[in-house]
């Protein structure tokens, strides 16, 4: 499997954000991709939730979803959107935060909503409330495909590692970890956790990111931490994508999980306990 990473610095602007995609499957089309895996939040990163709700859209009317299911059947390849930030008909006007798995004739073959919300102070002057704009999803997803088995999460969610046991103990190959990470967070735990993600489970982890500045017309400007990873299930880095914007090319041979799961058997190894406090 040759996977295409499209590490972005997403504006507030969707049309803008799909011109940026749009590009990224030609090339990624044109260099012999199997799947092209865009970042966390593709369509609009903003802080702005008065901006979100002018120009975000219901899955059925939006453009970008739209756009990319017409555009990718002359293609050939599979496409991972990371995830749209999409309108639901939930009474306090929550979004979705969505991942899409879509199938090289254009049909959406798995989704998933973030399960996990960023809730967090980072810093003094950094802090998030993800779950006053967005509402958590209630299932964990595989989407099993020609290409492999893919656990879909996002971001956020690789700090819960019973989520990535269980997504592998039920035939996950390769983890998708699409991500718009904090730069304080990231530069001290990025690495470190979807390493840890990799070894633990025996799977490859794919994450693509969102990186930069990130422009908008309203509201905060948002930054993201970068480095969009391929990881081996054995551990080794095979990309670091840095900081700057662009697509970069993986090959994968899903041999290798097999081959880390046979000689590290521990997702067989579960034993009960009784908790003593």
């Amino acid at each position: 499997m040759r996977a295409a990473l499209l590490q972005m610095s997403s504006s507030d602007d969707p049309q803008e954000n799909l011109s940026t995609v749009l590009s990224a499957l030609e090339e990624a089309t044109s260099a012999g991709a199997d799947i092209l895996l865009t970042p966390e939040v593709t369509n609009c990163v903003s802080l702005s939730r008065t901006h979100q709700q002018m120009v975000l859209q219901r899955e059925p009317e939006d453009d970008t979803l739209s756009s990319l299911r017409a555009a990718i059947k002359n293609t050939g390849l599979w496409l991972h959107l990371g995830s749209l930030a999409v309108k639901t008909r939930d009474p306090d006007g929550r979004f979705a935060n969505r991942s899409f798995l879509i199938s090289p004739g254009g049909a959406i073959s798995a989704w998933y909503d973030k399960l996990h919300m960023f809730d967090v102070q980072v810093t003094a002057e950094e802090t998030f409330r993800e779950s006053d704009g967005y509402r958590p999803g209630d299932r964990a997803v595989i989407a099993k495909t020609a290409l492999g088995n893919f656990g879909m999460t996002i971001c956020y969610d690789m700090r819960f590692p019973g989520l990535y046991r269980d997504l592998a103990k039920a035939g996950a190959q390769v983890m998708l970890v699409p991500s718009a990470f904090s730069p304080v967070t990231g530069k001290a735990h990025w690495q470190s956790l979807l390493r840890a993600r990799a070894i633990e489970t025996g799977s490859f982890v794919i994450a693509a990111a969102q990186t930069g500045t990130h422009y908008a017309v309203a509201g905060k400007k948002r930054q993201t931490h970068g480095h969009s990873l391929v990881i081996s299930p054995w551990g080794k880095i095979m990309l670091d994508a840095g900081e700057a914007p662009g697509l970069h090319f993986v090959d994968i041979d899903l041999n290798e999980v097999d081959k880390a799961r046979a000689r590290i058997p521990s997702l067989g190894h579960d034993r009960p306990y009784t908790l003593v406090t």
